[in-house]
């Protein structure tokens, strides 16, 4: 082989490197999805797997980085966990038949939920874990035993939703501050996050008529639809002090993908060579995360680290 031909496959390697570097970067979808265009600043892609899971999906993230979630062991039981400086730690409400983590505050409190017994809804409740310890948090009216906390505000204000009989239809969103709970006059509806001042909150709801899902956001009082171009479903699950928000969508062939929706306009979250993506919780300075689900068909959970 003569050093001219040599030259030439080195050259064209460096070409396919170059563009198997440029699809990696802009989320594994070299075909843009509609709406959100991939592409922009390059971001570092990280999996999160609990030791020994089959399943590791990430929900929250706090300023300090620090992670939680929800991860199946072998025997099939879910549990939370805590991510923090490189450790992973079980989160299980005492007696409960599976746990999830899904917000943590600056201070790394961490609210979730639990099941106590089969059933639905009415035996899903909501905890705080602060210091160590656990309490539960449970909406006043009897009408509503069920409720799933999915973020804390630095304060200590907790957003989610309640349940009276099933997940979806008798579902609304709910703040509970040091005054009390307050709930979303809407069915079908789930706080999922806010600013740390309480002004804006982002959600999720199914329109009831039409049977289609939508994000909102809620800004001093008035509500909004929030959908990203293209899409019939859209999920919006986390929103920090910047307003940039982040959660879900489906395309046009079906496949979901994550999404930020900043100043800028909305930009697709995918991780590199997944099928699925879906973005979960962002922090201050712009760290996301979530879950993929690989070739395989595994699910995964993901740190996305904010453009350097």
């Amino acid at each position: 082989m003569t050093i001219g031909r040599i030259t030439r496959i080195a050259f064209l390697a460096s070409i396919v490197i170059l563009l198997f570097s440029l699809i990696a970067s802009s989320g594994g979808n070299p075909s843009a999805p509609a709406g959100p265009q991939a592409g922009g600043p390059s971001f570092q892609f990280n999996s999160i797997d609990f030791p020994g899971a089959v399943l590791t999906n990430a929900q929250g993230i706090n300023p300090g980085g620090e992670i939680v979630g929800i991860y199946t062991d072998t025997a099939g039981k879910q549990h939370g966990f805590l991510l923090s400086a490189g450790n992973f730690t079980s989160i299980d409400y005492p007696g409960a038949i599976s746990t999830n983590a899904r917000g943590i505050s600056p201070g790394g409190d961490i609210v979730g939920s639990f099941t106590n017994a089969p059933g639905g809804p009415p035996n899903i409740h909501g905890f705080l874990l602060s210091g160590g310890t656990f309490s539960l948090v449970q909406f006043p009216d009897p009408n509503f035993p069920g409720a799933i906390p999915q973020r804390i505000a630095p304060n200590g204000d907790i957003y989610g939703c309640i349940h009276n009989t099933d997940l979806m239809s008798t579902m609304h969103g709910f703040v509970r501050t040091a005054e009390g709970y307050t709930a979303l006059d809407l069915k079908a509806s789930m706080h999922n996050g806010a600013t740390p001042d309480g002004r804006v909150i982002v959600g999720l709801y199914v329109d009831m008529m039409t049977g289609l899902t939508h994000g909102y956001l809620i800004e001093n009082g008035s509500f909004a639809q929030l959908d990203v171009p293209g899409s019939n479903f859209t999920r919006g699950w986390d929103i920090n002090p910047a307003g940039d928000v982040v959660g879900e969508f489906r395309d046009t062939t079906g496949k979901f993908h994550g999404f930020l929706r900043s100043a800028s306009g909305f930009s697709s979250i995918d991780f590199p060579a997944a099928i699925a993506t879906h973005a979960f919780g962002i922090n201050p300075r712009g760290d996301v995360v979530g879950s993929y689900l690989d070739l395989s068909g595994k699910t995964h959970g993901f740190l996305r680290n904010s453009a350097q």
